[in-house]
């Protein structure tokens, strides 16, 4: 590669400018970016396209210096392929340090980072990508639209008719016919493939978003995150609990880190790594420890680029709301098929009768072929082909949409199941609160102290040692920056107290240098605590711990004051610190313990071992802090929001149960009613009570992992749809068990975000609750969607099936149909799917997952439809002539009909279309009277209208002898639309015709849920009004049991069935081999739906 001196030189001093700058920040993560050249943005550091640019460019001039390809370094990608794990290779470069050297890397700073730098790293080694799944052509799509057999046989039909029309007609007009299915089924394929093909290209930029990860690195001796595609060769990357690695490389430093290898060795037993085991696979989770990583090889080059290479993504799955309407789609299309059928047999039966069949020719034989045509396209008609369609649209959308509301959907299923959300588990920190926390109250060497300052009486030694405690036990950074300025980096809890001793005059680097670190022992939810043994410049070993405050205060037994004396912690010193724990708690603040002591030469002795344990008791107590982490805005009216919806809000956290009962109040999670408890107490509890206490149950304080899992677990057997959010590696098991587990997108883990269906990408409770918003949208869109395809199948079939009945023709022809069919499947599905969600969703209970799909009031509205526009078509058909003032003048045209026929079919054809149109709209708002409500905030749907109606008006005016019509004067134009019109007000008319809420056709309806314990296992008891049998369905922990009963109350407020019920239950269950007691067992039972009445 040729590189000019002076361009080198300039681009040279023009990073080291930016690598002495700080990175500019969006929504609180460091980013990377810029263009060379002048347009090269301050701040902005170069990335992977930057440099393979400039990699690909060649310069000239009288100065130019070849950089030979893999020269640049003394190590190539074949030589660190032979490391393979082995430490005796690596030992003959002189092992980890020696790699580093020959890389370039100071292990402190990292690489230079310089533009040249980076481009030099990326030719000899690479980038850190794999290859993507090639992208499905566009005439793929094509090609399986093909395969719909229906469609296959249309295009014999229209080859038929085509051969026959040429042969016995005018060859000028013989093609008409078969020409005009040709056009509409090029149409349909042209429409319904470009609109796959646009979802598949939008599912697959989501599917890249979801690959981008955050990784921790140390370039020009800052700390920045970075997105691990722009990482190098050399890159010293720092990974934590939960992280992903990056890319091959080998551990420089490390405490306790424990990796999970078992994606690449197969090994189950997560592995040690130290100095020892240094090397580090790609791919693989940390699932314990921190540490420091040198890459050493990344992309292509890796083990895990090895593998990435043989897969291909594949995004194919059905969602179980797809799946149920493609059980809905077959019956239709049954449906349809025997309409079909009847509808050829009839007409078919009435020409042979009719006709002379001494005499019987091609003009016969081509009413047959017109037959069968039509025939097969009330199949095309019939199969409603747009319910699968509308699914994947309005996925597509919705999942477009939750990235501009800041939530990234991993699972399509999850964006269904969202919507019939009952109850959410949240966490406090980050996600109801700003995690942006401040120390603002302390309790320091026996004194309260509001302020931040420490008093001038603290001895300096003291002093010292509360700075030592808090920067050396941490895993917090702090660097300054050109300007001088402190720059904090870490968690939010570690910042808060690096920024609290930084403001009291510590000096990071300083106490960094005067102290060595012996042993860690990392903070992890499970522990809660956080612990670290040092030897101070005086040769001295010490333990320092921090963590939940009553954690470390019950490892103490003595505290020191402001002169240094150490006093014993009596029984009422321990009482006053309880209370400064709770005063602080009470006033939502987190708290933290911070203590120490010196270590014996015997204890010093046994931290040798390669596990060794921290001492942990007879600890001095040095200091308690308050943290405040404020609320986030609009938190209290989202929590609102979800009430109001029928979802239970439910606070889940480590911190101290005072602390929590006090946010959880700010934002209206905790009521007089509600129960908040700490995660032991619940841990302790038998199943019975746990049930007992769940519809109650607001707030679990130090809650573990554990407790977690098991309070998801048991909701979930309660018949509840759940959703809970994460960021830990520990949530994972609860992400995973949830019916929606919903990943912190900042400060979650890489296992956290992976066992997730979405990740809220900006870890805000309101971005969950529009979430919901669409999740619900989502379904609401599906109904309107099968309401206004049902009602245009109803029709045509029912139109076609009596007009061939009574009269031997079908009044709406193939090609006629085929249009239809392109407005009531790809159009309406892109029209209705496309709906945004609107607040009245919020105001309606959560949808059960076996809800059926056509409620009551869409048979309401799709009968009154159905019936309008069959007798307004039946009119016309039957008494067309009469009704519109037409002579029949007997006079043939080029299809054996008068022209006043033609004319009558086409107000048919144009009624028909018209009453589609304003049904559509009438579908935007099932339930409301106003179907205007929004509808010009709908781009697409104004868009598909209008393309409907012009398209409309082209095929009758311009296009008649391919859609068999005529030309209509304007007052048969406002006559059709005026009729078509007609359906709104009657659709207003409709809605206030009330309708029972127990569904008229479903096997679901009217059911509720029992929950109640017997050997160890839940029995989920649903109920029914109607016959009386019994089903007992067994799964791995849950027996099912579903009664069939036919008692009744007038009681509409009970939330337990009655005792005669009680009584059927005892004897049905008795006969099944359990015996409960229903004063016991059946005491407070879990209801499968909300708020719903015992009938």
């Amino acid at each position: 590669m040729l590189f000019d001196h002076d361009s080198a030189d300039s681009l040279r001093n023009r990073a080291e400018a930016i690598n002495r700058s700080t990175a500019p920040k969006t929504d609180g993560v460091e980013i990377h970016g810029g263009l060379p050249g002048d347009v090269y943005p301050p701040g902005a550091v170069p990335t992977k396209h930057e440099v393979k640019h400039q990699a690909n460019t060649e310069t000239t001039g009288t100065n130019n210096v070849i950089i030979p390809p893999g020269r640049a370094f003394g190590i190539t990608v074949e030589d660190i392929a032979k490391f393979d794990n082995d430490f005796s290779n690596l030992a003959k470069y002189g092992g980890v340090q020696g790699i580093a050297n020959i890389l370039k890397v100071d292990p402190k700073k990292g690489i230079d980072a310089t533009l040249e730098d980076l481009i030099i790293r990326t030719q000899d080694f690479g980038e850190n990508t794999y290859p993507a799944s090639k992208i499905k052509p566009f005439w793929r799509y094509i090609y399986e639209a093909l395969q719909d057999p229906t469609l296959m046989i249309l295009i014999a039909c229209a080859v038929v008719s085509l051969a026959v029309g040429l042969t016995t007609e005018n060859p000028a007009e013989g093609w008409y016919d078969g020409g005009g299915i040709c056009f509409a089924i090029i149409l349909v394929l042209l429409v319904s493939s470009t609109s796959n093909y646009k979802q598949s290209l939008q599912f697959r930029a989501l599917s890249a978003e979801n690959q981008k990860i955050m990784v921790n690195v140390t370039r020009g001796g800052k700390r920045i995150k970075t997105v691990i595609f722009e990482l190098v060769v050399g890159d010293i990357v720092h990974l934590g609990i939960g992280d992903q690695i990056p890319g091959d490389g080998l551990l420089i430093k490390g405490a306790s880190l424990t990796v999970d290898e078992s994606s690449m060795t197969g090994e189950s037993e997560p592995a040690v790594k130290d100095a020892a085991h240094p090397f580090l696979i790609s791919g693989c989770k940390v699932v314990d420890g921190t540490g420091t990583l040198l890459i050493t090889a990344v992309g292509m080059n890796t083990e895990w680029g090895k593998v990435m290479a043989t897969l291909a993504a594949d995004n194919e799955e059905e969602t179980p709301l797809q799946v149920r309407l493609n059980q809905l789609a077959e019956t239709i299309g049954k449906i349809g098929i025997s309409v079909a059928v009847s509808v050829f047999i009839v007409l078919l039966v009435r020409l042979l009768v009719e006709s002379d069949l001494k005499h019987f020719g091609a003009a016969q034989g081509e009413k047959i072929v017109g037959f069968f045509a039509v025939s097969v396209t009330i199949i095309v008609v019939a199969v409603p082909e747009g319910l699968p369609l509308a699914v994947t649209m309005t996925l597509a959308y919705s999942m477009h949409k939750m990235m501009d509301d800041r939530a990234l959907v991993r699972n399509l299923s999850a964006c269904e199941t969202m919507g019939s959300a009952t109850t959410i588990c949240s966490d406090k920190t980050g996600t109801l609160t700003m995690n942006l926390m401040t120390v603002v109250s302390s309790w320091v060497c026996g004194k309260l102290r509001v302020s931040t300052e420490l008093d001038k009486e603290i001895k300096k030694s003291i002093e010292e040692k509360l700075f030592t405690s808090i920067c050396i036990n941490t895993d917090g950074h702090v660097s300054v920056s050109e300007d001088g300025g402190i720059e904090v980096s870490g968690s939010p809890t570690e910042v808060a107290c690096l920024n609290w001793a930084m403001k009291l005059g510590a000096v990071f680097d300083d106490i960094q240098k005067e102290n060595t670190v012996i042993c860690l022992d990392t903070f992890n939810s499970t522990k809660k605590r956080m612990g670290v043994v040092v030897k101070d410049k005086d040769g001295s070993v010490w333990v320092h711990w921090k963590g939940a405050s009553e954690v470390i205060l019950s490892q103490c037994t003595k505290y020191i004051d402001a002169e240094g004396n150490i006093i014993d912690l009596t029984t009422e010193k321990v009482e006053e610190l309880e209370g400064i724990i709770i005063t602080f708690a009470n006033a939502a603040l987190r708290t933290l313990c911070f203590a120490y002591r010196e270590l014996t030469e015997h204890e010093a002795q046994g931290l040798r071992t390669r596990k060794p344990e921290i001492p942990d008791k007879d600890l001095i107590c040095l200091a308690i802090v308050g943290i405040k982490d404020p609320l986030r805005p609009g938190v209290a009216d989202a929590v609102r929001k979800c009430q109001i919806a029928g979802i239970k809000v439910r606070m889940v956290t480590g911190d101290n149960i005072m602390t929590a009962k006090a946010i959880a109040t700010e934002c209206g999670i905790l009521n007089k009613e509600g129960i908040a408890i700490e995660g032991k107490k619940f841990r302790e509890m038998e199943p019975e009570d746990q049930y007992k206490i769940l519809p109650s149950l607001q707030v679990m304080a130090r809650s573990s992992p554990t407790d977690k899992y098991t309070l998801v677990k048991r909701l979930l057997e309660m018949g509840n749809i759940v959703a809970v959010t994460g960021d830990g590696t520990n949530d994972a098991p609860a992400l995973h068990e949830a019916s929606i587990g919903l990943a912190m997108g900042i400060a979650g883990t890489e296992v956290a975000k992976e066992s997730a269906d979405i990740i809220i990408l900006d870890d805000n409770f309101a971005s969950i609750v529009k979430v919901v918003r669409w999740g619900r949208s989502i379904y609401a869109n599906i109904q309107k969607f099968i309401q206004f395809q049902c009602t245009v199948n109803g029709v045509a079939l029912a139109l076609n099936f009596i007009a061939a009945v009574a009269n031997g023709e079908a009044p709406l022809t193939a090609v006629q149909l085929l249009w239809v069919n392109l407005i009531m499947d790809t159009m309406g599905a892109l029209a209705l799917a496309t709906e945004p969600p609107n607040e009245a969703l919020m105001h309606k209970p959560p949808v059960g997952k076996r809800e059926p799909l056509i409620t009551n009031i869409m048979w309401r509205n799709m009968f009154g439809q159905f019936v309008y526009q069959l007798i307004l078509l039946l009119l016309f058909q039957f008494q067309g002539m009469q009704l519109l003032g037409l002579d029949d003048d007997g006079i043939p045209t080029e299809t054996g009909h008068s022209h006043a026929y033609r004319e009558v079919e086409t107000v048919i054809f144009n009624c028909f279309v018209f009453c589609q149109v304003f049904n559509e709209i009438n579908a935007r708002r099932m339930d409301e009277l106003n179907v205007f409500t929004g509808l010009w905030n709908n781009k697409v749907f104004l868009y598909v209208i209008l393309f409907t109606v012009v398209v409309q008006v082209l095929l009758v005016e311009f296009c008649g002898s391919f859609t068999s019509t005529v030309h209509l004067s304007w007052q048969r134009w406002l006559l059709c639309v005026g009729l078509g019109a007609g359906s709104v007000p009657l659709a207003a008319i409709m809605k206030c015709v009330r309708v029972p809420k127990r569904p008229v056709w479903s096997s679901w309806q009217n059911r509720d849920e029992l929950v109640f314990r017997e050997g160890g296992s839940v029995m989920s008891m649903m109920f029914r009004q109607g016959s009386q049998k019994v089903d007992l369905q067994r799964t791995r922990s849950v027996k099912s049991a579903k009664f069939y009963s036919d008692f009744t109350t007038n009681d509409t407020t009970a939330s337990s069935p009655p005792d005669s019920c009680l009584q059927k239950l005892q004897k049905v269950i008795c006969q099944l081999g359990t015996s409960p007691s229903a004063s016991n067992d059946l005491e407070n039972p879990g209801r499968r739906n909300n708020n719903e009445a015992w009938r």
